[in-house]
């Protein structure tokens, strides 16, 4: 578990971490991507058809590989059951203000800094590693929120300002759609919004996140301190090979 313990460290300190999107719920699609050599994998639970079972199977596949997961909502009980079974911390979509991110913060930490339930599960090894894991876990959970809405711009400032968010993970599309510019991730206007939470959290000194379908839309922002970089997706891996071949067959 010592690469996922540390994942959280590492994030904060804007390592360059590199990892891919998994959204279909195949455990062998998991540790086939973690012996690539990816420094964390990102779950997809929000579009992806998975229930906690089989995301936690993903989990334990993929180890010693961390792994974040993309929980449908906000929801308490998403949040719960995403850091019990073992994950180095969760994507929370849909973030568009401080007071939600506050909520969603106190759901993640055991008391007296926040309000999680403790209970018996994988994440601490069933409890074979309870008290070492109650100890450290507000420390080593990564908290990544995600703005990708015209309201999560205006509020981007106080969001950033909250104890507790390790990172800003943009989602440009979601955004490009809520500024009435759906995929037009590079129009002025998008660019724009994308500019504005960059400098926040750049003030903030807040790690910043970004996805990608490819190498080539994902390395400007790392040229721009995004540190916490997704790179392509699971089903298109596959589409983009199976075509090759078979354009290869056919010529």
């Amino acid at each position: 578990m010592e690469n996922i313990n540390n994942f959280a460290k590492r994030l904060r300190s804007k390592e360059i971490l590199m990892g891919t999107l998994v959204s279909l719920p195949s455990p062998e699609v998991c540790e086939l991507l973690a012996s690539v050599g990816y420094d964390w994998l990102f779950i997809d639970a929000e579009h992806g058809a998975f229930n906690p079972q089989q995301a936690q199977t993903m989990l334990q596949a993929a180890a010693p590989t961390p792994c974040l997961i993309r929980i449908p909502t906000g929801e308490t009980i998403w949040i719960k059951k995403a850091l019990d079974i073992g994950a180095a911390g969760v994507i929370v979509p849909q973030v568009h203000n401080a007071v939600q991110a506050k909520k969603i913060i106190s759901d993640c930490k055991y008391s007296p800094d926040g309000n999680r339930g403790v209970g018996i599960g994988r994440a601490h090894k069933y409890g074979i590693d309870f008290e070492r894991y109650l100890k450290n876990a507000n420390e080593e959970t990564a908290v990544i929120l995600q703005a990708e809405s015209s309201e999560a711009v205006n509020n981007i400032a106080e969001i950033v300002k909250l104890e507790g968010v390790d990172a800003i993970l943009i989602g440009p599309y979601d955004l490009s759609a809520s500024l009435g510019k759906p995929g037009e991730i590079d129009h002025p206007i998008v660019q724009s919004a994308i500019k504005e939470i960059i400098e926040a959290c750049q003030n903030a000194k807040i790690s910043m996140g970004i996805f990608g379908v490819s190498a080539e839309a994902v390395s400007p922002y790392k040229e721009k301190g995004f540190s916490l970089l997704t790179v392509g997706t699971d089903t298109a891996f596959l589409i983009d090979s199976a075509k090759i071949m078979l354009s290869r067959m056919n010529n």
